[in-house]
C-alpha cells in the first residue's frame, strides 16, 4: 500500500511538471541576428481558451504587433505577424522556460525565446509624443537623403515612416517610382535592366515642420528621383489587361454616394510602423 501511494504521488509530481511545461502564457524575449541584433518581447496571453500574442521589435521603437494563428501543439509552438509578413515555429523545452526556432521573413533566422521575469525583462520603449501634421499647403523636400545599395544578407523589402524619418530597404528604382507615382510595375516600359534589378536602401527626412501627408511623402520622394536619379519620362497611352467590375442590371440598389472627398489610404501607411520590416511589397 505504501508502495502505491509513493507511486502516485510521483505520478502526480509529472503531471504537474507537464502542465508547467504546457503553459506558454507570460512575457518571453530573445535577440533576432538580422544584419544588426534586434531584441523581440513577445506577451502571450490566453482569452477564452484560445491563445493570443502580441510582438514587440523593442530596438525599432514601440509598436505593438498583433500576432495570428498563435498555437501550442505539444512541444510545437507557432505564430504569424501578418503586418510584416513574418512567422515563427519553434519547440518549447521541456522545462517550459525556453522556444528554439527561426523566425521566417524572406529568410528564416534563428530565434530563441526566453521566459522572462521582472528582473530580466527589457523595457519596452513609450511612445513617441505625437507630431502635428505638416501644412496642407506645404511643398517640402527631402532636406536630408542617403541612399546606398542594400545588403542582400539583411532580408526582406520594405518602406518604413518612423516618425519624420522615411526609410527603404531593398526597393529597387522602379519599386521607389510605383510608390512615388502610384503606378503599377507594366505601366513601366523602356527602362534600363538596372531599374528593376539593383535595390537600394533609402534614409530621408523632410525640410518643413511637422508630419508629412500620404500626397506630400509622394512629392518628396519625385523629386528625389529627378535628383539623385537623374529620371526623366513622359506619358504615353498602351492598351493593358484590367480587371474590371461593372454593376449588372439586377445588381445593388439605393448604394449611398461617397460625398465625403476622401481617399483610399495609400499603401505606404496599412503596414506597422516600427515593426520587424514594416512590409510593402513592390513587385507586380
Amino acid at each position: 500500500m505504501k508502495k502505491q501511494i509513493v507511486g502516485m504521488v510521483a505520478a502526480l509530481a509529472m503531471m504537474c511538471t507537464v502542465a508547467r511545461a504546457q503553459d506558454i502564457t507570460g512575457d518571453w524575449q530573445g535577440t533576432l541576428h538580422a544584419g544588426k541584433d534586434l531584441r523581440i518581447v513577445m506577451k502571450i496571453t490566453k482569452d477564452d481558451g484560445k491563445l493570443k500574442a502580441v510582438a514587440y521589435s523593442i530596438d525599432q521603437g514601440s509598436q505593438a504587433m498583433n500576432a495570428a494563428e498563435v498555437a501550442l501543439q505539444g512541444t510545437d509552438f507557432k505564430f504569424s505577424v501578418p503586418s510584416v509578413g513574418g512567422s515563427y515555429t519553434g519547440k518549447l523545452s521541456a522545462g517550459g522556460n525556453t522556444i528554439s526556432g527561426t523566425w521566417t521573413q524572406g529568410q528564416p533566422l534563428a530565434l530563441v525565446l526566453v521566459r522572462a521575469t521582472k528582473e530580466t525583462a527589457w523595457d519596452i520603449p513609450a511612445p513617441p509624443k505625437p507630431i502635428k501634421p505638416m501644412a496642407v499647403d506645404a511643398d517640402p523636400s527631402f532636406e536630408v537623403a542617403t541612399i546606398k545599395p542594400s545588403n542582400p544578407d539583411v532580408p526582406g523589402d520594405w518602406f518604413r515612416v518612423d516618425g519624420r524619418n522615411f526609410t527603404t530597404h531593398n526597393i529597387s528604382l522602379a519599386g521607389l517610382m510605383k510608390f512615388a507615382y502610384g503606378i503599377h510595375g507594366k505601366q513601366i516600359v523602356n527602362g534600363p535592366d538596372w531599374m528593376e534589378k539593383d535595390t537600394y536602401d533609402l534614409s530621408a527626412v523632410p525640410d518643413a515642420e511637422g508630419q508629412p501627408n500620404d500626397k506630400q511623402w509622394k512629392g518628396m520622394l519625385q523629386k528625389l528621383l529627378a535628383d539623385r536619379y537623374k529620371l526623366k519620362y513622359h506619358h504615353d497611352k498602351r492598351e493593358l489587361a484590367v480587371f474590371a467590375l461593372t454593376l449588372g442590371k439586377d445588381g445593388p440598389k439605393n448604394m449611398a454616394e461617397n460625398t465625403t472627398g476622401g481617399t483610399l489610404p495609400g499603401m505606404f501607411f496599412r503596414g506597422t510602423p516600427g515593426g520587424f520590416c514594416c512590409r510593402q511589397r513592390t513587385r507586380p
